[in-house]
């Protein structure tokens, strides 16, 4: 797992070359050919937060209504609901899952626009969609996804930019992207994840929580700390922690908060004043400043849609330290394994 994070700034940079952002253009034109009135993403997992961040891009950035499929309503229940004129993404790091490749396919059926992102080109996904998107993150090591779930979130992002420039990334985007790998580095090299391990090595439950882009972030980094530390990690946006799951916060129960300097990092402030009230123990992560927290896992600042690329890191190497610290295997969780089949 610790190799895998480590890699995450090649990965960056690799996707960022000419020929595999040419080949997100490509993908991109064929899609804005088609203007589809609504997108839909299925996936499960890590994947299923890399979609979500996906899913709030699409609307940000492109105006066009976004959601997460429920596979189970099709696969288990056999709905059918109409995605003629949408486009229906399947993200997926393995595209081995019989479930969204059967979304995929009833939405092809239909005369969707169908796309697979995943890190398989050879998948029975990448065979069942229209259009396909590699990211490229090459072999993952530990079971719990980390280098994936990153070039999953800057091939989605490098895809919707590419849609909103009629085909073609802008070329003063890429020159703010162009910065990712060297600011991840910058990132990974802070200790304090490390440092602050031993310090909820003891922890029964944790909460996550961020609002907008960061949102995502939180989810994913509740999964890691659930996979790898068989921590109870509950994640939460920050406008849904006020309402009711604010009880649970006391001194005894970590808050992992993603903070950033943008508009999603400003709607937080009432969460961390309330957080505050009930003298929580609140770590934030981000590029926002915040007087009261009890620590900080600092991230470089850049353009808010960005943040998630950065954000997630710190919180990964956070739960790689946690499990060490708890004598726990992060690269082999129990009970897990690398594709997970569900109909």
């Amino acid at each position: 797992m610790a190799t895998d994070i480590a890699e995450q700034p090649g990965v960056y940079g690799a996707l960022l070359e000419p020929a595999s952002v040419r080949e997100i253009e490509r993908v991109a034109r064929a899609i804005a050919e088609r203007r589809p009135k609504h997108v839909v993403f299925t996936a499960r997992g890590t994947s299923d937060h890399a979609a979500l961040y996906a899913a709030y891009l699409t609307e940000i950035r492109l105006g066009i209504p976004a959601g997460l499929a429920s596979p189970s309503a099709m696969t288990v229940y056999g709905a059918r609901p109409d995605f003629s004129e949408a486009l229906v993404v399947g993200v997926s790091q393995s595209g081995g899952s019989p479930d969204l490749t059967e979304v995929l396919k009833i939405a092809r059926e239909q005369g969707a626009l169908t796309l697979a992102v995943t890190n398989n080109p050879k998948s029975i996904l990448n065979e069942t969609a229209e259009l396909t998107v590699d990211v490229a993150a090459g072999h993952e090591r530990a079971v719990a996804a980390t280098k994936t779930y990153t070039a999953e979130l800057l091939a989605l992002l490098l895809l919707v930019e590419a849609i909103r420039g009629e085909g073609q990334v802008p070329a003063e985007e890429l020159a703010q992207l162009a910065k990712l790998p060297e600011l991840a580095e910058q990132t990974l090299r802070d200790e304090t994840p490390a440092q602050l391990a031993g310090r909820y090595r003891f922890a029964g439950r944790v909460v996550t929580t961020g609002r907008g882009y960061a949102y995502p972030t939180a989810r994913e980094a509740a999964l890691k700390l659930m996979e790898t530390s068989y921590l109870a990690a509950l994640a939460f946006s920050g406008a849904d922690l006020l309402h009711g799951p604010l009880a649970m916060a006391d001194p005894d129960v970590p808050v992992l908060a993603v903070v950033g300097s943008g508009p999603g990092g400003v709607a937080m402030s009432d969460v961390l004043t309330r957080l505050g009230e009930r003298r929580a123990d609140v770590v934030t992560i981000g590029s926002g400043e915040v007087a009261d927290a009890s620590a900080r896992l600092a991230v470089p600042e850049v353009d808010e849609r960005y943040s998630a690329l950065l954000d997630i890191l710190p919180l990964q190497r956070l739960a790689l330290h946690i499990a060490l610290s708890r004598g726990e295997n992060p690269d082999a969780p129990r009970g897990l394994k690398k594709v997970t089949e569900t109909l």
